[in-house]
């Protein structure tokens, strides 16, 4: 299926289909109220009218701010115009007693995306919003609405918070196949309503180009919807946007992210595989070698299409924090943009050349940690800690680098987990995605070859919407041990979403007894691991 023109999902189309699926937090009648009731100021025809093409979605929330993002299609003649973002919200399915708020406008500098921020919000609420896009033109001409819901994180404890993460989406040329039913994992994790979601990186691959067919072992057809964008590997910033347009194509995508908010990190598929800043590229699909260059682009327009609140003293930032209460704290880190070359990675002394999260990343990362309350510290990563990662025959792309002493960048690390136990943090857990399977694993002093660090879990999600691989080999250099994993040799590499290789976790915090529980969910949401953790007190 070939789309020069990507079209619009009708609103009526997409409300109809919220209000038969079964899981949403929004009722079919509050869908229904909206859908016939809240018409723009000026009724017009609807080809004059701003669009609302690619839905809403909301991000980087916690106990009262919110960051609401969608993009405004408007059009005079063939030319896109801008438009302004408008957004009532409540805590009142209804929309009684609704604030207004009015937004900035959507215009072709930032690709007509835009975003509001909502703040003074109640803690541990539901909050129901609407975004309209109102001409700049003709002010009495606006979009018709579209409904989105997020819940703000509770301050004090007694309230469960529960979430999920994973990551890795539309890789290896596994685009959204809707005779399958698209990227079907998104519905299976709304349907568990958690009050948010962390995707762990690789939220689009901008080097794997989406054919139209792909044939399979057994003679079936895997048939995706194409684009021109997404025909070839991304270099220009309309081919980086286009990757995530593409995405936004899926309606299970669309309805996921009118209902559950979203923290958003990058990793390497945002721009290239295995990239680090610096590069220069020595591959023939690309025109552009300079991945400095390409990842410039790739930034803008990761900025551009996911829900982040901006950093006011560096807008290009993305590692951050998020303080959900006396229960979690959640430390948004970024191993892509600061790490330097990759190499044999064996150095035996920190230097710019060893550097993965960076001095400064790793800093703000220790005093966030050390001046936390909360009970549970979350650290969401974007590569796993213990699993060996190759770059060519001799690099290492991860900070793992084979079974021995502390080396090249497990020297950060080292420095990280040696103050941790030194401060005594309590109830650090990692959560990852990127190796394309599902697994849990222990982190052991007594196991180590480095040993001054407090035992740790690391948990692993994923993929969304790409193949499957694995299981990576361990190094031993922190002593990891494997409790579960999905992948073993035995399984075929790269299969089809539809071979159901596809993973997620989720994480509940009991908000009396503080007992956090992971779960490992496959493609359909069926669970295939869980493991309790009592708080360290």
């Amino acid at each position: 299926m070939k789309l020069d023109i990507v079209p619009a999902l009708k609103r009526r189309q997409f409300l109809m289909k919220a209000i038969v699926t079964t899981g949403s937090v929004m009722t079919a009648n509050l869908w229904s109220k909206l859908a016939i009731a809240q018409t723009p100021a000026f009724i017009t025809l609807d080809k004059n009218r701003p669009g609302i093409p690619y839905g809403v979605a909301s991000g980087d929330i916690n106990s009262n701010s919110a960051v609401i993002w969608s993009r405004s299609d408007s059009f005079a003649g063939h030319r896109q115009r801008s438009a302004r973002m408008i957004i009532e919200y409540a805590t009142d399915e209804n929309f009684r007693n609704s604030q207004r708020v009015i937004g900035k406008v959507a215009t072709k500098y930032t690709d007509f995306t835009t975003r509001t921020y909502l703040d003074n919000l109640p803690p541990g609420q539901d909050i129901f919003y609407r975004v309209t896009f109102q001409d700049l033109v003709d002010t009495n001409i606006s979009s018709a609405p579209v409904i989105g819901h997020l819940k703000t994180a509770p301050l004090g404890k007694g309230k469960d918070i529960l979430f999920a993460w994973s990551g890795d989406t539309a890789g290896q040329g596994w685009g959204i196949n809707s005779e399958w039913g698209g990227m079907r994992i998104y519905e299976s994790i709304r349907k568990l309503n958690p009050d948010f979601f962390i995707h762990s990186g690789d939220y689009i691959y901008a080097d794997n180009p989406i054919q139209a067919e792909v044939k399979l072992d057994d003679g079936k057809i895997w048939k995706n919807i194409t684009t021109e964008e997404k025909s070839k590997v991304a270099e220009t910033l309309k081919e980086f946007r286009g990757n995530y347009i593409y995405n936004l194509l899926d309606e299970n995508i669309q309805r996921f992210n009118a209902q559950i908010p979203q923290l958003v990190q990058w990793d390497d598929h945002e721009v290239i595989n295995n990239w680090y800043p610096g590069q220069i590229l020595d591959d023939n699909r690309y025109q552009i070698k300079d991945v400095s260059l390409l990842a410039s682009r790739a930034r803008q327009a990761f900025l551009e299409y996911t829900p982040i609140r901006f950093n006011s003293q560096n807008p290009n930032r993305i590692y951050r924090h998020f303080n959900h209460g006396e229960l979690l704290e959640i430390f948004m880190i970024d191993k892509r943009s600061y790490r330097g070359k990759n190499s044999p990675n064996n150095q035996s002394v920190a230097s710019e050349k060893t550097a993965f999260l960076g001095n400064s990343q790793i800093n703000w990362l220790k005093n966030k940690l050390n001046n936390s309350k909360s009970t549970w510290k979350i650290i969401a990563s974007d590569m796993p800690i213990g699993l060996m990662i190759k770059d060519g025959k001799t690099d290492f792309e991860n900070l793992a680098n084979g079974d021995g002493k502390v080396l090249g960048r497990e020297l950060e690390l080292a420095d990280l987990l040696r103050f941790i136990k030194q401060n005594d943090i309590r109830n650090v857990v990692w959560l990852t995605a990127d190796v394309h399977y599902a697994a849990a694993h222990y982190y052991d002093p007594n196991k180590a070859q480095f040993t001054d660090f407090k035992p740790f879990w690391e948990f692993v999600a994923g993929p969304l919407n790409s193949g499957n691989f694995g299981p990576n080999q361990l190094d031993n250099t922190f002593g990891p041990e494997v409790r579960f994993q999905t992948a073993s040799p035995e399984i075929k590499l790269n299969q089809p979403p539809s071979s159901g290789l596809q993973f997620f976790g989720m994480v509940k915090i009991d908000g009396k007894t503080e007992v956090l529980t992971v779960t490992l969910h496959n493609l359909e949401g069926q669970k295939l691991y869980s493991l309790d953790l009592e708080p360290e007190v």
